[in-house]
């Protein structure tokens, strides 16, 4: 018989005797080892006693302690090394009862890089190179809309260095008066510097100035009969006019802060961040991170801020809609990770407050319209249940697809979907690496995608315990591609999924289709069944993601170079190279006393071009 492992009250209470009053961080486990919980404390020895005590807690609280067969301590310097730790362990560990923030990704910058005739372009992630940055927008959408407006009134290139070093003659974007062509000298360099030092200025809050320039400029131009040149700076002035206002609201006391506003109902939250930098809204993002019934907004609050920022720099001012139980941990340790002051406020009149009231608006009609999606997704899964004959309602539901043409540059797609709809970051690519595989064999392309998505799956998470399993496989096909993902399963020793194959059915027509199952007789749903519909946007949405990365990939071919390949050969040598021979092909079928011949290019170079294409075999 197996021995009861001891929980609750007096395993914890077992662990006062050996604990400091030191700043800390803990976890709480339960019989499996499993993390429950992570906490910070600034006095381990008093947090941990006030989970000893049996009563005087919340519902959510009594059940974690119920659950808690052993904890980890690990003490720390300061409390707010305690803090930024307990944040790392909860997106690292994911624990159950903690607040989780489970959209992260990161935010789009201008970048305006560091070169002779810079480049203006939309950047993602760390800011390596040099130049300045200006962010971050709340969406590429919201960058997009900026750098397009801001094209059309400064001019600037935004083509790579290597696309502006080897141009010979303007590109399309200059004869529809959207760059000024420093890249074959239509521009002088001090005029393109100008420019830059304008769009810098308007980026920096100072649009109302740039626009009164424009605006000079515009009347001398006009004094001067120059009618054409007045109205390029006419159209500039509109396009400026054009950014602020689908900026919208641009808080004239509010230089740079990060707006945060929190709504909960129902066991649901919703936190709206809004991004002020230079007096002007750079746009808003909305995030549903995992709460409890009886959890705290300060504590939601709390959570969120140190998770969001974990890989985020803060700005200058946090303006809140809820304070935070230890604010002043808080901003000493965004202030450490800026290297500057920040401060947190929670505004109750003024602009600022106007700022929050607008953004908890934003988060209440959020909420409800995914609370609204939410119920309505229950229902097709719980439909979905039914009509497969699966046990439960699927929580995650994964739907397959390959893409090719006659086989070359195929790939495989997966996307999932559960109860709060598609789960766009847990899609994956696969790149068909089969060399065995006859061309435009998808039976064999399904089962090498299966075969590495569950060997990968076995090695990740063999206890099912990490959420990566699914409860459902839809695949793109009828009775073969079943067969196909049956043998795979059955060679992982996984015959637990249900799996279904959706096949178009009579005449191939969108609303006939057929599922199969393995072992059983192919069946249809009712043309007008909601859960039809449901299936045919899944399997769409697989198709789409599919279709897209196959062109990718196949337009990455397309464009590739040989030359880009070879050690050596950087932009002027291959724009020389180009305007010898006339093509890459040239080059490849080239001899070596031509190559010699050829400006820049020394023997040693020459040599390593003709063995790169003529020793390959």
């Amino acid at each position: 018989m197996t021995e009861q492992t001891e929980t609750g009250h007096a395993v914890i209470q077992s662990y006062l005797k050996t604990l400091q009053s030191s700043p800390g961080v803990y976890r709480m486990l339960d019989a499996q080892s499993r993390v429950l919980y992570v906490g910070k404390a600034r006095n381990l020895k008093a947090r941990v006693s006030s989970y000893a005590r049996p009563t005087g807690h919340s519902r959510r609280i009594e059940r974690m302690i119920a659950d808690t067969a052993s904890m980890m301590f690990l003490t720390t310097r300061t409390e707010t090394e305690a803090l930024l730790l307990e944040q790392n362990l909860i997106k690292q560990l994911k624990p159950k009862f903690n607040v989780l923030l489970r959209d992260d990704k990161s935010f789009p910058n201008i970048h305006v890089t560091d070169h002779a005739f810079p480049m203006i372009h939309k950047h993602r992630g760390a800011k390596k190179a040099g130049g300045a940055y200006y962010g971050p927008f709340a969406s590429a959408g919201a960058v997009n809309r900026v750098l397009n407006q801001l094209q059309k009134v400064f001019l600037l290139r935004n083509c790579s260095d290597s696309m502006f070093e080897s141009r010979t003659r303007p590109c399309l974007l200059h004869q529809i008066k959207r760059c000024s062509a420093p890249c074959v000298g239509r521009i002088s360099e001090e005029d393109y510097a100008a420019s830059v030092r304008d769009a810098q200025r308007f980026l920096s809050g100072k649009s109302t100035e740039i626009q009164g320039l424009l605006a000079a400029q515009m009347a001398e131009a006009s004094e001067a009969m120059e009618f054409e040149r007045a109205a390029a700076l006419r159209d500039r002035i509109r396009a400026l006019t054009q950014v602020q206002t689908a900026q919208g609201i641009n808080p004239a006391g509010v230089a740079e802060a990060d707006v945060i506003a929190l709504y909960m109902e129902h066991g649901q939250a919703c936190v709206q961040v809004f991004f002020i930098r230079a007096n002007q809204n750079w746009g808003n993002k909305d995030f549903y991170p995992r709460v409890g019934e009886d959890v705290s907004p300060a504590e939601v609050m709390e959570a969120f801020l140190g998770q969001f920022y974990d890989t985020k720099d803060p700005a200058r001012l946090l303006i809140l809609s809820h304070g935070i139980e230890d604010e002043d941990l808080m901003c000493q340790a965004l202030s450490d990770k800026l290297g500057r002051k920040v401060e947190i406020t929670v505004p109750q009149r003024g602009e600022k407050a106007e700022l929050v009231e607008g953004a908890v608006r934003n988060a209440r009609e959020s909420l409800g319209r995914k609370m609204s999606e939410s119920a309505a997704q229950g229902k097709l899964l719980a439909g979905l249940a039914e009509a497969f004959g699966l046990e439960a309602p699927p929580q995650r539901i994964e739907v397959y697809d390959n893409s090719h043409i006659q086989g070359a540059h195929a790939v495989g797609a997966m996307i999932v979907a559960g109860p709060d709809g598609f789960m766009k970051n847990q899609y994956r690519k696969y790149n068909i690496r089969g060399d065995e595989l006859t061309p435009g064999d998808d039976f064999g392309m399904m089962k090498e995608v299966l075969k590495r998505r569950f060997t990968r799956l076995l090695k990740e998470d063999p206890d099912r315990e990490k959420g990566l399993w699914p409860d459902l496989l839809l695949i793109d096909g009828g009775a073969g591609q079943v067969s196909a993902v049956a043998e795979i399963m059955r060679e992982h020793g996984v015959e637990d999924v249900p799996m279904v194959g959706v096949a178009k059915g009579v005449d191939r027509d969108h609303g006939k289709e057929e599922f199969h199952r393995t072992g059983l007789r192919p069946f249809a749903l009712r043309r007008n069944d909601p859960v039809l519909y449901f299936v045919q946007r899944l399997r769409d949405e697989a198709h789409r993601f599919a279709i897209g990365t196959h062109r990718a990939k196949r337009s990455k071919a397309v464009s590739a170079n040989p030359l880009d390949e070879i050690a050596g050969v950087g932009a002027s040598r291959k724009r020389a190279l180009l305007a010898h021979f006339g093509s890459a092909k040239a080059v490849s079928r080239a001899n070596l006393s031509d190559l010699r011949a050829v400006e820049g290019v020394s023997e040693a170079l020459a040599d390593r071009i003709y063995a790169f294409f003529h020793e390959k075999a």
